[in-house]
């Protein structure tokens, strides 16, 4: 058993000068935004985590991010996205479907 309910990992990673990475969309700001809202809403310690990732191997649909302990993929372009997936997913139990990689 998972020790969070929720835990999801942002791809973070930053890439030489030319190479396709999730940070050349914004992901390091997207995951603060996301951070911050969680945060903020002041839910149980155990019940979501969010933390950044090194590469996560997927930079051609990037910017990217992992829920576990389900495995859900989804790529965000924005922070309506985020709000979307962290509503429906995260609070929820409901994947995001048009956002799913």
């Amino acid at each position: 058993m998972s020790f969070f309910e929720k835990h999801v990992f942002f791809c973070c990673n930053q890439r030489d000068e030319g190479q396709p990475c999730c940070n050349n969309h914004g992901a390091s700001k997207l995951f603060e935004y996301a951070k911050v809202k969680i945060y903020n809403m002041k839910l149980d310690f155990n019940r979501i985590r969010m933390n950044k990732a090194g590469c996560l191997g997927r930079c051609d649909v990037g910017p990217v991010m992992v829920v576990y302990p389900e495995g859900t993929w989804y790529t965000f372009l924005d922070e309506s996205d985020l709000d979307e997936i962290i509503e429906s997913h995260l609070l929820n139990g409901k994947p995001v479907e048009r956002l799913i990689v």
